[in-house]
């Protein structure tokens, strides 16, 4: 973010139309990258990111232009995400009541073609520091920018990012390199908007 970010705030208008359209241009591609993260279903990222659209929309005349509009418009997209797992979790915990008593239907093949280890690893962690992990080696930002962009010190951030570090490596083993899902995981195309990790 660094600069762009800020040159970004300082063009958003609230209720412009315009500036909408150019905010949901230039962090379409990396909210639906973090809420992949969180969901780990392509699909259920693509609704909530369109959700969370639809609610900065109706909430865009009353933006405060002193924010960073890509912290509102994360903060936003990340509460979906949280809302729909809450909901999912709901949906499962009914399905599981629903079956007591039958045999178990057995994994869907179907999902173990779209749902890689780590995207379902990276949905196993908690919401936000799945995003912080995917902001930061997917996406490219520091520590500091994350912390700008999320409203939160860079320690609660470090102390996500190693979460998700010591998590990752226990459920996906020793062999895991780092690697994060490419556009090829669930036939999902996820632009890269930047390249290489500053240290933060």
């Amino acid at each position: 973010m660094g600069a762009d970010g800020e040159a970004t705030s300082a063009l958003s208008r609230p209720g412009n139309r315009d500036d909408f359209d150019r905010l949901y241009r230039e962090n379409y591609p990396r909210l639906l990258r973090t809420l992949y993260a969180i969901t780990g279903d392509a699909a259920a990222a693509e609704d909530c990111v369109q959700e969370a659209f639809v609610k900065a929309w109706r909430a865009w005349p009353r933006f405060r232009p002193e924010r960073a509009p890509e912290g509102w418009l994360h903060q936003i997209a990340v509460n979906t995400a949280i809302s729909y797992r809450r909901r999912a979790k709901l949906r499962s915990v009914g399905e599981i009541l629903r079956r007591l008593g039958r045999p178990g239907a057995g994994t869907d093949p179907g999902d173990a073609a779209t749902r890689s280890d780590v995207v379902t690893a990276l949905a196993g962690l908690p919401p936000r520091v799945a995003a912080d992990f995917v902001l930061r080696y997917h996406h490219g930002y520091n520590n500091r920018e994350i912390a700008r962009l999320e409203g939160v010190s860079e320690r609660t951030v470090g102390a996500r990012l190693a979460q998700a570090r010591d998590e990752l490596s226990r459920r996906l083993g020793p062999g895991w390199r780092g690697e994060l899902p490419t556009s090829e995981t669930a036939g999902v195309h996820f632009p890269r908007e930047r390249s290489g990790v500053r240290d933060a």
